[in-house]
């Protein structure tokens, strides 16, 4: 009886799981979702032969219970096959943003938007874009992010309240464009 209520509990607890994971739906742009895609065949194609060819050589060397180059390649192994499986299943939930439907009037995902420090005159442009192709270094801020959460839904011309360590920071919404 506990063994069934136990593999039962499990199977809900699976279940839900799963349905969590696919809930998840991700949003990424054209250039994204190939990037995406160009790293899952690079594992797959470069990496994991690599890594399977490592693992062989091991294995040839004799005792495999001492052997730290074969423990160390099938530990390589797992973390690469981890790997594939987490980008496989994001490319599974991705979804492409249709950028032509999008309102260039207001800030919204994949505007890029000039704005300008209301203390200091600053101005700094940053393109929103989804969590998964923030990168700071080509100005590209993700949609999650405090800047990009007090700048949605604004237009040219207004004020957005930020809040930020140091206190809220007011900028101005200098220009909005695709």
């Amino acid at each position: 009886m506990f063994w069934k209520s136990a593999i039962s509990g499990f199977s809900l607890f699976y279940i839900s799981f799963k349905l969590k994971i696919m809930s998840q739906v991700s949003y990424y742009t054209e250039e994204g979702l190939q990037n995406l895609k160009d790293e899952v065949k690079q594992l797959e194609t470069v990496e994991r032969p690599k890594i399977s060819q490592q693992i062989a050589d091991a294995r040839d060397k004799g005792d495999l219970s001492e052997n730290a180059e074969y423990d160390a390649a099938k530990e390589a192994q797992g973390m690469l096959e981890a790997r594939i499986s987490k980008l496989k299943n994001q490319l599974s939930t991705a979804r492409l943003i249709d950028d032509s439907q999008l309102d260039a009037s207001k800030v919204l995902i994949l505007s890029k938007v000039t704005i300008k420090n209301i203390d200091n005159g600053m101005e700094i442009t940053y393109t929103l874009v989804a969590e998964n192709e923030a990168d700071l270094s080509q100005k590209k801020i993700s949609i999650k992010s405090p800047i990009a959460k007090g700048l949605l839904g604004k237009e040219k011309g207004d004020v957005a309240g930020i809040q930020t360590p140091g206190g809220v920071m007011q900028f101005e919404i200098v220009n909005i464009s695709r």
